[in-house]
């Protein structure tokens, strides 16, 4: 089983070692872009940036200028961890009203505030070394200049209809009357300047400058609701991540409105199970993982919105005593249905709901990117970003060149749900950068894309380094699997079926065992499931790096 790089179990591509700096990133041309930053004597937040940037030209479909994202940097020396939250709110306008006949896959509608733009940029100025120009260089050179396209890309766009419907996309992502096909050059001409402008000029480009009217004009002009106004209401938010403890290890995570804290959640719930001591594909620890995830998310369905509009309970989600009575509803021989949010609030030091609090969860797939560096220093930065749907909203923004988020279809318009749709405020996300630390050293930089699973991909490449001693690489390729919860899935209509996805990997008798523990199965390809998974492994003894980067997509790793 160990395969041609495996040690204990399968890996078809080598661990990437490093000594003097590590960037794993879901293209190689941007971890190229993030590596040569790091060999130019940038740190690790000067890489991301740079990674981030290309990452917007050579995965459009995926992320850039037009979305949103979550940063988290640790900085060895100073001791500290924060999170960079690069999140947009909703426009002025969105009302629930305005949404009465649903809210639009696609289109100026579904576009809401691009918040990432301002996330690098408070990131460069906080703790970058290098110029915006070294750090935009490449992404500009790959926008003007063109690169072949990935099949993986060329794939993505040939199930993207609706980027046919809008002439600004039609433009760039189409030829003779088709989408591009693999090794063709896409060329980003309009892209490049706008990154030339941002460079020079900054955030005020963007927001409330010339290149946000012409933003705002494009959305109005095709129906939607963004205005300049709302552009330039924007602001990061520098957080304090969230933490729990795993195996000796502390594990930390983006606070609301991230989803990070069902990952943590997840790993309270199954820690008291002994998994190192079963076979990483057995159907007991399977078992018992996809139920831990069921109660985490049914939580976030009944607590979790944008904390600057509502009450969370968030301490007794996180706390080990919460997590102790959540278990003793898990069924270890049985598959739960029609799980219910707990009574977190119980175990808050707030003691007690506030009033118009809710507890009750309500009656698909974010494209997004995901990447990893650590220098030489130590310091690890974490990073998602996404325009949420592959290609977002399909709508490019005139001659900016710059493609906009579909964020707007997280949001829910029942107007008992903590993360219904309000005006200025922030819908939940499921992007979440993770960090691990053993003591005071950060060991693991790890995440994927995937939407809802992202957590549950998470849990499960924690469990394997952690519990079974996978390598990074073992890890990324391990068999996958993920769980479809009735309500409970982000995207609109926010999950219509409980069910449990596994790549066809997973041995027969593995199936079988889950099945007849009750839970409804749907057998995929070997490497369909989703996720495009980065993980960074630091030895705190000797300073030596490994990188593992995701065969599922175009991930890859480069080490110094």
């Amino acid at each position: 089983m160990a395969g041609p790089h495996g040690l204990a179990y399968a890996a078809h591509r080598p661990v990437v070692m490093g000594a003097r700096g590590m960037v794993v990133a879901g293209n190689p041309l941007a971890a190229r872009a993030g590596s040569a930053i790091l060999a130019a004597g940038g740190n690790a937040i000067d890489a991301a940036i740079a990674i981030a940037v290309a990452l917007g030209v050579v995965e459009p479909n995926m992320s850039g200028i037009g979305g949103d994202g979550f940063i988290m940097i640790a900085r060895r020396d100073a001791g500290t961890v924060e999170v960079v939250n690069a999140t947009g709110a909703a426009p002025a306008a969105a009302t629930r009203a305005a949404y009465a006949d649903g809210i639009p896959t696609h289109g100026a509608r579904s576009v809401s505030v691009p918040g990432i733009l301002d996330g690098w940029l408070a990131a460069h100025e906080r703790h970058g070394t290098l110029t915006l120009a070294d750090l935009f260089a490449e992404a500009i050179t790959l926008a003007d200049g063109g690169f072949p396209v990935s099949h993986k890309l060329a794939a993505y766009a040939a199930e993207a209809p609706a980027l046919g419907l809008f002439p600004t996309a039609r433009a760039i992502f189409w030829r003779d009357g088709r989408p591009l096909r693999a090794g063709e050059i896409l060329r980003q001409g309009d892209l490049a300047r706008t990154l030339v402008t941002i460079a020079r000029e900054g955030r005020g480009a963007l927001y409330g400058g010339a290149l946000g009217r012409a933003l705002a004009t494009s959305i109005a002009e095709a129906g939607g609701l963004l205005t300049l106004d709302d552009l330039a209401a924007h602001r990061t938010r520098w957080q304090e991540p969230i933490a729990t403890t795993y195996r000796g290890h502390t594990v930390y995570e983006a606070p609301p409105n991230s989803s990070g804290h069902i990952l943590l959640q997840e790993l309270n719930l199954v820690e008291q199970f002994d998994f190192a001591g079963r076979d990483p594909l057995d159907p007991d620890a399977i078992h018992l993982m996809v139920e831990a995830k069921k109660l985490a998310f049914a939580d976030r369905e009944g607590y979790v919105a944008d904390p600057e509009w509502t009450a969370i309970p968030l301490a007794g989600l996180l706390s080990k005593e919460y997590a102790a009575a959540r278990r003793a509803a898990l069924d270890p021989d049985r598959a739960a249905t029609g799980v219910q949010a707990g009574d977190a609030w119980r175990y808050d030091p707030a003691g007690v709901a506030p009033v118009g609090a809710v507890a009750t969860p309500i009656e698909r797939r974010e494209d997004t990117t995901c990447f990893a560096v650590v220098d030489r220093w130590g310091n690890a930065v974490c990073q998602l970003q996404s325009i949420q749907s592959s290609f977002g909203s399909c709508l490019v923004a005139g001659e900016t060149g710059i493609l906009l988020n579909n964020r707007m279809t997280y949001w829910h318009l029942d107007e008992n749900h903590p993360d219904r749709l309000e005006p200025g405020k922030r819908v939940r996300h499921t992007m979440n950068p993770v960090l691990v630390f053993a003591g005071d050293e950060p060991i693991l930089a790890l995440g994927t894309p995937g939407a809802d699973t992202q957590v549950q991909t998470n849990l499960q490449l924690i469990s394997a380094i952690l519990d079974h001693g996978m390598t990074v690489q073992e890890a990324a390729e391990a068999p996958r699997w993920r769980h479809r919860q009735i309500g409970g899935e982000s995207t609109v209509p926010h999950g219509v079926d409980d069910v449990l996805v596994l790549e066809d990997r997973f041995p027969e008798a593995t199936r079988a065992a889950l099945a007849a523990r009750g839970h409804a199965l749907e057998i995929i390809g070997p490497w369909e499931a989703g996720g495009s998974a980065v993980v960074i492994r630091r030895d705190p003894a000797t300073g030596a790096l490994d990188g593992g980067a995701d065969p599922r997509r175009d991930a890859y790793a480069i080490g110094l």
